[in-house]
């Protein structure tokens, strides 16, 4: 008997309709197109727009794509898991909420939080339940509104975030195609270099921390991207390593958005070529929890079955890893 793996057998997404370009950044914050463009690879990026609208409504078109494409019953699936830094209130769980409005009456759900992370971590969990036999459909949804928790004054960040959703469905395999090998970390000593002040439990709300902008998030650019580099590169490298996987053998990559130039870090300590490498960066910008279901979803008809693929992220905490993953359908 073959052993049981954990494959993506679909993929959906939700971008929305507002496009906050260079040109239109220009206006907003002492920047200009050209010196984004060579620091980060972002021509433009998403912003919802939508009043009232928050991570779930992104995240519930994402799951309706994906099950329209699919023609999938939402009551089939057993367990719904939202990726997400920007949840939509504290305390009640986005996924909960998600899960009722898309119709998965006989899923449990909860969220997962990892910074940029948080999809790449999902992946590594619902593989999990997958592999352990309990459940046969999980719906793994990285969603993400950056654009509530940026300081559109602030050049560091406004510049490098966008929102978007992008959802995965995995499902049980016997011909050996889905998740083979992960390899995930995590240090806490980073979490200084990017984060969001107040709002937690450190730092409660007030009228203060409101005046003294500490509701946005802020980066120490230069250690993050130094971090980000180095790990996203290594991890990488590691788990090639670990599964014997040349650069010949790499199909893809499919890396976190965050930085074109992390991206070609990490592409070139693999050898791996940049006609192997998925990028939409240019497009969306970094979407946080939605950058690697997003690609996924942009390059779908490109990946075919067999095909060895080779997830890296790196987010705030700091939160890093990189998962191979052979892909199991041609779309």
């Amino acid at each position: 008997m073959n052993q049981k793996t954990a494959a993506i057998t679909a993929v959906g997404a939700y971008l929305p309709e507002f496009v906050l370009t260079n040109k239109l950044l220009e206006t907003m914050v002492d920047t200009n197109d050209e010196w984004i463009t060579t620091r980060t690879g972002i021509k433009e990026r998403r912003i919802l727009k939508k009043e009232g609208a928050g991570s779930s409504y992104m995240a519930i078109r994402a799951a309706q794509d994906l099950m329209k494409k699919k023609d999938l019953d939402p009551a089939e699936i057993d367990l719904v898991l939202v990726a997400t830094a920007t949840p939509d209130m504290l305390v009640a769980s986005t996924a909960a909420y998600v899960a009722s409005e898309i119709g998965a009456v006989n899923a449990f759900a909860y969220d997962l939080l990892a910074a940029c992370s948080s999809f790449l971590y999902g992946m590594s969990t619902a593989a999990s339940y997958i592999e352990s036999g309990r459940y046969k459909k999980v719906l793994l949804i990285g969603a993400d509104k950056m654009s509530s928790i940026i300081d559109y004054t602030d050049r560091t960040t406004c510049i490098i975030f966008g929102d978007g959703a992008g959802a995965v469905l995995f499902e049980p395999n016997e011909e050996g195609m889905g998740l083979q090998d992960e390899y995930l970390r995590s240090d806490g000593s980073g979490r200084e270099f990017l984060k969001m002040e107040a709002g937690g439990s450190i730092l409660p709300a007030s009228h203060e921390t409101v005046d003294n902008k500490q509701h946005f998030a802020r980066q120490d650019g230069k250690t993050v991207f130094k971090f980000a580099v180095s790990n996203m590169a290594d991890v990488s490298a590691k788990i090639m390593e670990r599964n014997k996987l040349s650069h010949e053998d790499v199909n893809w990559l499919v890396p976190h958005q965050a930085n074109k130039r992390i991206i070609d870090a990490t592409a070139n300590r693999m050898g791996v070529g940049p006609e192997k490498v998925l990028m939409n960066i240019e497009h969306y910008g970094n979407t946080t929890s939605a950058t690697l279901p997003l690609l996924l979803y942009d390059f779908e008809k490109q990946i075919k079955k067999g095909d060895n693929l080779i997830f890296a992220a790196f987010g705030g905490g700091f939160t890093w890893g990189s998962i191979y993953l052979k892909w199991a359908y041609n779309s």
